[in-house]
């Protein structure tokens, strides 16, 4: 038995900021956001661009790709942002009825910009473990770019931030780009140091002046960086090297790096650790980094550019805040076992 993706979908905003701009609100060099931020333009979220909207486009699209029913579909699982339409509220059973996805229950899980590869295990164990269920939709949108605010300095490595939703159809023995492996880290010790500090239980009820709180804050900037700095690439190379080696595959092995975006240096860290070329991976320069959909994103380009092939070993590769780390290894292509 395996559980491999039948279908990816994408929603890309049809608004942008440019380097130009942004550099305009933060006062940061336009070369420095264009060369060392990695972003020359970056989708953000017009009117109608819900979190939940832009995830129910692209899961429209992973259903199209699939070639199936949307009542097919068994189980729905949004493995988007916590910064949805509404508190409290579950984003999966809104994508379930507007996309007519009858016959399936789901629920709300996230592990930040990790998700993608969380939703992955989810649904693969779901899958396996039910006789009963046999396909299942991930869905993620995403706009925490919301909670940034350009004036302060110490959150500058989110300005990247952008907006949009992915999806994708997974099939219990679908024999084709098949999930062979995953691997996960987390490291609670990150857990406070970068939030939003208002809207939760910790300081609740909200005061009128508490709008102008709603983004992200560290208290401990330079705590924050040294461990950042310490860990968060080898618990990247190790998540890449543990999801390979589920099915006895090696560094030299990968074929294809789906990687989420952030700053160019780290991007270049990574490609030179697993001797990777430029054609291996994709960096997301007009579009930054659009949380959990990042991996699905590079997927769809490299498929549109001609770059991913049948047999290939792709990881997909992601962190979020808090701190967790997630790699996935696929099969791309038919898969014989």
């Amino acid at each position: 038995m395996n559980v491999g993706i039948m279908g990816m979908g994408i929603y890309i905003p049809d608004n942008y900021i440019t380097s130009d701009e942004i550099a305009e609100k933060t006062g940061i060099p336009e070369w420095v956001i264009r060369e060392k931020f990695g972003v020359t333009k970056k989708p953000i979220p017009g009117q109608k661009d819900t979190t939940s909207y832009m995830g129910i486009q692209a899961a429209k699209e992973a259903i199209e790709d699939a070639g199936i029913n949307p009542e097919e579909i068994d189980i729905v699982i949004w493995n988007g942002a916590q910064h949805k339409d509404y508190p409290c509220w579950l984003a999966s059973l809104k994508v379930a009825d507007e996309i007519g996805a009858k016959n399936a229950w789901g629920f709300d899980m996230e592990a930040m910009c990790g998700s993608m590869m969380a939703g992955m295990e989810t649904a693969k164990s779901l899958l396996l473990g039910n006789k009963k269920y046999k396909t299942a939709l991930l869905v993620s949108g995403y706009r925490n770019g919301d909670l940034i605010d350009y004036n302060v300095p110490e959150t500058s490595f989110m300005f990247d931030l952008g907006a949009g939703g992915a999806a994708m159809v997974l099939k219990k023995d679908y024999n084709k780009n098949v999930i062979l492996g995953t691997a996960f880290k987390g490291d609670g010790d990150f857990s406070e140091d970068c939030v939003v500090p208002v809207g939760g239980t910790k300081n609740w009820p909200m005061k009128p002046e508490d709008t102008d709180k709603m983004h992200f804050v560290i208290d401990d900037v330079d705590s924050f960086k040294q461990k950042l700095g310490e860990r968060t690439m080898p618990n990247f190379y190790s998540v890449i090297r543990e999801a390979l080696a589920e099915s006895d595959k090696t560094d030299k092995d990968i074929d294809y790096l789906a990687i989420l975006h952030f700053k160019k240096s780290s991007h270049d860290a990574v490609v030179k650790e697993f001797n990777l070329n430029e054609d291996q991976t994709t960096y997301l320069q007009n579009y930054g980094h659009i949380g959990q959909n990042d991996q699905i994103l590079s997927l769809k380009i490299a498929l549109e550019e001609g770059r991913l092939h049948d047999g290939d070993n792709v990881v997909m590769v992601g962190a979020g805040i808090g701190f967790v780390w997630a790699a996935a290894h696929v099969h791309w292509g038919e898969y014989k076992g």
